[in-house]
């Protein structure tokens, strides 16, 4: 090619004309002759390559009818010039690329024709020719296929970033200069795949949904508007959700702290916890405003989703909103404030110089105690060590202790759970498949995909218990007996460390007899405080352990292997812990079954 200078700038200033060099059988000539105008737009294009410039569509004359172009100019993408205050009112000031170069063709269809001829070819230039190892960055030169389209949707879908992707294609391509495209264009092809989504983004959902609907009656959604066309929240849950409510719904986590979407709407995802102990989705909801109405509503419809009724308990951050809304839709449920929000403001509220030195005596008071007038008394000791007796923000959890504190708390079912951090671990395994770009249904798809990679490792875990026999540390036929009944994440290290329990007989009567259960642990002895009902033949202790997570504790345990019990108890056996939880028939409010869907995505 002519004039192969390293600089690109117009050469107007000193009139010189650069003829590109490229083979004749490459050189569009006048007379040439093309079925269709993008054969004329590929072969001018292929010659711009050969030569050093870009090109562009131009002018187009229509025949009468407006049904076809009988003229049409490709011209040198340098054609033109941009207006001086054109550039000015652009909010993105960029170079001049464009210099007034005349090269160009032209094509003519004539009447009675079917093809187009090239009537003129300027081959002139007033500028130089760009270098070959830069000719893969002009525009006409770029081209994203069907198949790199696909896999960029593909990649998207998992969260991979732009600048990754590229990397990818880089690889695949074996170089940036052989991909086709640069990272702009990507960006470009994103912005306007969304662009086209955002006017109809409640349409498609809400379109989306009801295909779900037809696939499996048992979907459950509910779209609503805020009178002026525009979304104002939405609630769904599948068939799967559903029915794993009617084996786990004992206890909800809920939380709005997910706020990841163009529109700004609050992700509230309400989950469980199976009986691996794994993080489960039971519904979820977008919501444009985090009020008591909005919560309300939210909840009034996981109620009508949900067989079963109320949950027993139900877990969130400090919220007035969230827990007047809750005392409304679940007046039975036992409400449970996340112990972890509230201990890790301590650093926050509390002066530095006191949360240094008596932090480890509070994390005592609200860890290290089994019974209310326990903690009362240690709680006390150390607020009025601290001089924080009139202190605000602990006096008003002090009030509010029966929601958060252990002692208070552990009576009440949770599956173990005394905090929403279940929720903020789902939060990190969600963001590598999802991201603030996201439009609501792109959103709602790449949740999809998430959630049938956690429905995959509940179906391992499955699998592992149905196909393995567990190895029992013990050989103790209650071992044995509990490791055929329970999933293997359940049970078997309380067993263990009952064996390091030892029990001492405090009092005994007609009715009943008490036992002091002592264990060494971090060089602290802990005494849990066993009684065993004569008349009911029930043992209870005061850890709270079996109320709380529903697996019997390592203080009963030993009470059993003093009185040599061999099995467990039936009345100690949770079917939610149970390798057979899911099994039965699960029904919605009418009776009708719930059937599981037939895909496992969401």
């Amino acid at each position: 090619m002519s004039g192969g200078s390293e600089s690109d700038e117009c050469a107007t200033a000193n009139g010189r004309v650069y003829i590109p060099e490229v083979r004749n059988e490459e050189t569009p000539a006048v007379g040439m002759k093309f079925d269709s105008l993008d054969l004329v737009y590929n072969f001018y294009n292929r010659y711009a390559f050969l030569a050093g410039f870009g090109i562009r569509l131009h002018s187009s004359f229509w025949g009468k009818n407006k049904k076809e172009i009988l003229r049409k100019e490709f011209v040198c993408c340098k054609q033109g010039a941009y207006r001086r205050d054109e550039t000015r009112e652009r909010k993105r000031q960029r170079g001049i690329s464009r210099c007034n170069c005349k090269a160009k063709i032209v094509v003519v269809k004539t009447n009675g024709s079917k093809k187009y001829t090239i009537s003129l070819f300027a081959e002139g230039h007033n500028h130089k020719m760009t270098p070959s190892e830069r000719m893969h960055l002009l525009r006409s030169h770029r081209h994203i296929s069907d198949s790199t389209k696909v896999l960029t949707k593909q990649l998207g879908s998992v969260n991979i970033p732009i600048h990754q992707k590229v990397s990818i294609f880089e690889v695949q391509s074996g170089g940036m200069d052989k991909i086709g495209f640069i990272k702009k264009d990507i960006y470009n092809l994103e912005c306007s795949v969304n662009g086209k989504l955002r006017n109809h983004d409640v349409e498609l959902v809400t379109e989306y949904f009801m295909a779900e609907q037809k696939k499996n009656e048992a979907f459950y959604f509910k779209i609503e508007g805020d009178g002026h066309d525009r979304f104002s929240r939405c609630f769904w849950a599948d068939a799967t959700s559903r029915r794993a409510y009617g084996f786990y719904g004992d206890v909800v986590v809920f939380d709005t702290t997910f706020n990841t979407n163009r529109y700004d709407l609050t992700f509230a995802p309400m989950l469980g916890v199976n009986n691996h102990g794994q993080t489960i989705v039971l519904a979820c909801a977008f919501l444009s405003k985090e009020t008591t109405e909005s919560f309300v509503w939210m909840f009034e419809e996981f109620k009508k989703a949900m067989p079963g009724g109320e949950p027993k308990t139900i877990i969130t951050d400090q919220d007035a909103a969230m827990a007047i809304a809750i005392s409304i839709a679940f007046p039975t449920t036992f409400h449970r404030l996340c112990i972890w929000h509230i201990t890790s403001k301590f650093s926050v509220k509390l002066p530095r110089d006191a949360y240094k030195e008596y932090w480890r005596e509070f994390q005592k008071a609200i860890w290290d105690t089994d019974n209310k007038d326990e903690f009362d008394a240690k709680w006390n000791i150390v607020v009025t060590k601290a001089g924080l007796t009139d202190h605000p923000w602990l006096s008003s959890m002090f009030d509010l202790r029966e929601s958060w504190v252990p002692a208070y708390a552990r009576q009440f079912f949770a599956a173990g759970m005394s905090s929403s951090q279940r929720a903020e671990g789902s939060h990190g395994f969600f963001k590598q498949y999802i991201s603030r770009r996201n439009s609501l249904m792109d959103f709602i798809i790449r949740f999809e995909r998430a959630l049938s990679h956690q429905r995959e490792k509940e179906l391992v875990a499955d699998h592992v218990d149905a196909f393995e026999v567990a190895q029992c540390l013990l050989p103790m036929p209650m071992n044995k007996q509990m490791a055929t009944l329970y999933t293997r994440t359940m049970f078997e290290q309380e067993l263990i460390q009952s064996t390091a329990c030892f029990l001492e007989l405090k009092t005994e009567d007609a009715s009943k007899v008490v036992f002091n259960v002592s264990e060494r642990k971090n060089w602290e002895t802990r005494v849990a405080e066993v009684v065993y009902v004569k008349d009911s033949d029930h043992a209870s202790c005061s850890c709270k352990r079996f109320e709380f997570v529903g697996i019997i504790c390592k203080h009963i345990l030993a009470l059993f292997r003093r009185d040599q019990i061999e099995y467990m108890p039936d009345k100690y056996i949770l079917k939610r812990w149970k390798k057979t939880a899911k099994s039965g028939l699960v029904s919605d409010a009418n009776g009708n079954e719930i059937k599981d869907c037939a895909d496992p995505g969401f």
